[in-house]
């Protein structure tokens, strides 16, 4: 890669502002009924029209952040509001627990057993707050919605799925890494808004679980799951590697670390990413593979092959945020790697955006541009976060 640092900041501000976020303002919006489609064919046409909350909220995060942090372009803000309303009237049962899907119209799809749909409802409403003005009567709404979700995860966070859990109890316990990673984020989206004593709290014991139980320390990897202690366990689950999701837990740490200047962290963070992607790199076909099994055993997940667009979004934020912390040429050299690779084979420059299924030869698997997990989150956020640490190191010199 010849680019410098001046055009790969420019390369990723043109690839949000003129590519993805045009692409999702063209083809999202619900008019009819609010909220977003996100189920888009390759070139933007909706083939499917239920709503997931992960992706409604998200989309409203992405829009309102954009709105806060970037510029406040009215569009972005009527963006915002279109998903904003349709989650205030139709997300949320009568327990406070976020609906996972729902009809175009609204109606419940599928129960609310999944707390990250609270987590993504979290963070939207905090941000909106913020676009529309904290102490107007619709940012005070949206701040008191946010305020009772995070109230809400916290006291869920023992037993995620409640009711709705499929495993027996006591048999084979095991917690998730995702839960301690995307709660650190979330807590520091809506730390302006939380008591000093329980953002304190919260981001220290996630800080704990993450580094204390998930983090094998002699391999520098994180497990997908372990035992409620921390103990490794043989099963399928318990063997699990995400490369994905150990990067993007990093990122969201080293950015606690920052705020703290605690450069040890930082080091810790940046040492489990590099491993990480020593593990999880393909050497055969470059990219990162989805799934590996901790011993080298066939994973069980028959996608584990597949190179995904929100792993390696991830991953470019992680390996420019850990370079400009800690000037590690490793870091760097492999953000150029990675930066190849992921450009050479995600973007679609016929019709816009980012395919986001590949095989692991590199060819896309699915045209599709946005789906049940795929939406208005990882491509922009990543390219947002990139081209903002490459304007810190334009400053640095």
């Amino acid at each position: 890669m010849t680019l410098t640092i001046n055009e790969l900041a420019r390369q990723y501000r043109q690839a949000l502002l003129d590519d993805v976020l045009p692409f999702w303002q063209r083809h999202s919006p619900d008019t009819q009924y609010g909220g977003y489609y996100t189920c888009l064919e390759r070139d933007g046409a909706v083939f499917d029209t239920d709503k997931f909350t992960w992706l409604q909220a998200r989309q409203v995060w992405m829009f309102s952040m954009l709105y806060n942090r970037l510029e406040a372009r009215p569009e972005w803000l009527e963006m915002a509001a279109l998903g904003a309303n349709f989650l205030q009237q139709h997300g949320m049962d009568d327990h406070g627990d976020w609906y996972f899907s729902l009809t175009r119209q609204g109606r419940p799809l599928v129960q609310p057993y999944s707390i990250f749909s609270d987590c993504f409802a979290a963070i939207a409403f905090s941000q909106y707050a913020l676009a529309c003005g904290a102490e107007t009567e619709t940012g005070l709404a949206a701040r008191k919605l946010a305020a009772q979700t995070y109230q809400h995860i916290l006291q869920r966070k023992p037993n995620p799925k409640g009711s709705y859990t499929k495993a027996y109890p006591g048999t084979r316990p095991l917690i998730s890494l995702s839960l301690p990673m995307i709660l650190a984020n979330v807590s520091m989206e809506l730390e302006w808004m939380l008591e000093a004593e329980l953002f304190q709290q919260a981001v220290e014991t996630c800080l704990h679980e993450v580094f204390s139980l998930f983090l094998d320390a002699e391999r520098m990897i994180l497990r997908e799951q372990v035992a409620p202690d921390g103990r490794a366990v043989d099963c399928f689950e318990g063997r699990v590697i995400n490369p994905g999701h150990g990067i993007e837990a990093m990122w969201f740490l080293m950015d606690i670390a920052e705020r703290r200047q605690d450069a040890e962290m930082i080091e810790k963070a940046v040492s489990v990413v590099l491993h990480t992607l020593e593990f999880g790199w393909d050497p055969q076909q470059e990219g990162i593979f989805y799934f590996l099994d901790a011993q080298g055993h066939p994973p069980q997940q028959l996608e584990w092959d597949q190179k995904l667009w929100w792993v390696h979004a991830e991953t470019l934020v992680a390996l420019l945020k850990a370079y400009r912390l800690t000037g590690s040429a490793a870091c760097w050299q492999w953000f150029e790697r990675v930066h190849t690779y992921t450009w050479a084979h995600f973007p679609d420059p016929q019709h816009g955006e980012w395919y986001g299924y590949l095989n692991r030869a590199g060819a896309p698997l699915l045209p599709l541009k946005g789906g049940k997990w795929k939406g208005c989150f990882h491509v922009p956020r990543a390219l947002y976060l990139c081209m903002r640490e490459l304007e810190k190191l334009q400053q640095k010199g």
